[in-house]
């Protein structure tokens, strides 16, 4: 029963609970109200490569002065590009037929803008902070599915389908007020319409009317841009403005990944609890007792590889490396997620969420260099200064090198989530003046400290390794290990994926927190077993298999992006494609080294305990 209400108040705070990321905003009759836009980015995945929205050949009206709102550093990784509009809003005041610009759309470019209606592309408007959005209903219950369309298609099937540009918008901005002075924005709604020509003697409205405008694929286009203002009283509050934004229309399925989580962490915590509490103490009492009886020793088992069990594996400076780097991915993403259920990062400052797993990255850097040295120290590794430069670069230097190329591409092909060069500077010198400064300054207290001593000698000549069975063989195990961690995770890894590649916000971080701690525990189980099969088989080569056989769910989880990228994702372009298994296979191997780490850590402490308890000569 207490298990049960700790499980549902873990729930309730990534449900329910959540900070302002920005402060409330009052306004007063007739003050102007701002209405910026953001990159286009396609709604079903036909294309991963967002747009400025002024982009050239949009044609969209710009501002008499166009000025770049300022945004985090995350905001800007993820293709956020917010720029001032030529709207103009002004607070209680409703507006009809406002003309806006009239724009000549050229053939060439009208071609691009039908293909990306045909991609799916929305807009994404912002009023006081707040997205603009259609309202969808769900079993009788409204919410808000944040941006809006670019344009519509009619027709029959996706071979007759027509694109229609959509040129006028009805703005429906909710407001709340407490004393009918002061006036606070609380929902924001944009309906757009397909209008060749303007019918104000209807007051421009064209609720039920079908799409007429479309783009000219041989010859140039006029279209004139207009929006109507509906000002809407609402009994919101300001704090519950994000509520309608929120809503969660698959709650069970995400308490059926943690039952799914549960189960399997009780059925290897039974088999673990099997094995230390009957075979192991049964086995270090029967070895401990034939000592002490009469000196003998009859070695079965994993005893017989005492001598050879804390042996330095090989390429122990690269282990060492990816442990450190490990440790410091952990202490990341436990940090951030402890702060994410405690409702710091609000899906209302865009990018905090990346922007906070940067700055923790980039502090826990003294974790993986401290973590790294102790471990090469322990490993008898003499070559301490390629320790530090390999643990501070390697593991980043990768992911740097894999996001420059990324970056290319996206260049190329003319997205707004091409990152700037000032960006880019500015990521290098987080690198190299904080995180690097801070391994360097952790390896110094790691290879200070006193070397770990093991619980038993090593001999100096290698224990031949007898023939193992095939189910044994390092890729075999690994394999097997690793479906149990990713079986863990994969339903919660379904939401995150949607949420980044759907442009949907994730916010349900009580159960992300869960799902964490249950990777974690699934993780030093499914080694701990393996490494107990491995010691039993009289192979003492546990450290890599260790490592792998945790690490191994990060393989699975880059087979699950490919197969969700073919069955679900809709890409069509090249670079898509790149931009996709790009980030995937860095997100595979981040998760591998997380894993693997984990894994790594549980089998030395299991390891060290129970050769630890027993007697050798």
């Amino acid at each position: 029963m207490r298990g049960a209400l700790i499980v549902a108040a873990f729930a309730s705070l990534g449900s329910a609970y959540y900070l302002p990321g920005f402060p409330p905003q009052d306004y007063e009759e007739g003050d102007p109200v701002q209405l910026t836009v953001n990159a286009l980015t396609s709604m079903d995945s036909r294309s991963l490569l967002p747009y400025d929205y002024y982009y050239p050949k949009f044609h969209f009206c710009k501002p008499e002065k166009l000025e770049v709102e300022r945004e985090s550093l995350g905001s800007v990784l993820f293709g956020d590009r917010l720029y001032n509009s030529p709207f103009e809003l002004k607070m209680l005041q409703n507006a009809e037929c406002v003309k806006i610009c009239t724009s000549h759309i050229p053939a060439e470019d009208a071609q691009f803008i039908n293909l990306k209606i045909k991609e799916d592309y929305s807009m994404a408007w912002y009023v006081d902070n707040l997205p603009a959005a259609q309202v969808l209903d769900d079993e009788g219950n409204e919410y808000y599915q944040i941006g809006f369309d670019l344009g519509a298609l009619v027709g029959e099937t996706e071979a007759t389908e027509v694109p229609y540009f959509y040129n006028h918008y009805d703005i429906t901005i909710e407001y709340h007020s407490q004393d009918d002075k002061k006036y606070r924005v609380v929902g924001v709604i944009v309906t757009p319409h397909s209008v060749k020509v303007a019918d104000k003697a209807n007051h421009c409205n064209y609720a039920k009317l079908p799409p007429t405008l479309l783009l000219d694929e041989k010859a140039e286009t006029e279209v004139n841009f207009y929006y109507n203002v509906v000002w809407k009283s609402s009994k919101a509050a300001w704090g519950t403005r994000w509520d309608k934004y929120l809503h969660v229309t698959d709650a069970q399925i995400h308490w059926f990944s943690i039952v799914n989580s549960i189960v399997i962490v009780l059925m290897l915590t039974g088999m673990i609890a099997m094995i230390l509490m009957r075979a192991l103490h049964k086995d270090i009492s029967r070895y401990n007792a034939f000592i002490e009886e009469d000196g003998g020793q009859e070695d079965i088992g994993w005893k017989l590889v005492h001598a050879d069990v804390f042996r330095p594996p090989q390429q122990r400076m690269l282990l060492s490396v990816l442990i450190g780097n490990g440790a410091q991915i952990f202490a990341m993403s436990f940090v951030t997620l402890f702060f994410a259920i405690l409702g710091f990062l609000s899906p209302s400052s865009r990018g905090a969420l990346t922007t906070v797993t940067i700055i923790f990255y980039i502090c826990f850097g003294g974790v993986a260099g401290y973590v790294s040295a102790r471990l090469y120290k322990m490993m008898q590794g003499e070559f301490w200064q390629r320790n530090v430069v390999l643990t501070a670069l390697l593991v980043p230097g990768t992911v740097f090198v894999t996001f420059v190329a990324l970056n290319f591409i996206l260049i190329n092909a003319g997205s707004s989530a091409a990152v700037p060069f000032t960006t880019m500077l500015a990521l290098i010198a987080l690198w190299f003046l904080i995180s690097t400064p801070l391994c360097i300054v952790g390896a110094y207290f790691g290879f200070k400290q006193p070397v770990i001593e093991n619980p038993v000698k090593t001999n100096q000549i290698p224990r031949q390794v007898p023939t193992q069975p095939p189910y044994l063989n390092i890729w075999v195990s690994s394999a097997m290990g690793g479906i149990l961690p990713f079986g863990a995770i994969f339903i919660e890894l379904y939401f995150i994926m949607n949420s980044i590649w759907f442009h949907q916000i994730y916010y349900v971080f009580g159960f992300l927190f869960l799902v964490f701690l249950i990777l974690v525990i699934t993780c030093s189980e499914v080694a701990i077993l393996m490494c107990y099969f491995h010691l039993c088989a009289e192979d003492w080569r546990w450290q890599w298999r260790s490592f792998l056989t945790a690490g191994f769910s990060g393989v699975y989880i880059f087979l699950h992006s490919a197969v969700y990228f073919f069955r679900k994702l809709q890409v069509d372009n090249v670079a898509s494609g790149f931009l996709y298994f790009g980030w995937s296979l860095v997100m595979s191997m981040l998760f591998i080294i997380l894993t693997g780490s984990v894994g790594y850590v549980s089998c030395l402490v299991f390891v060290r305990s129970i050769f630890g308890s027993i007697k050798v000569d």
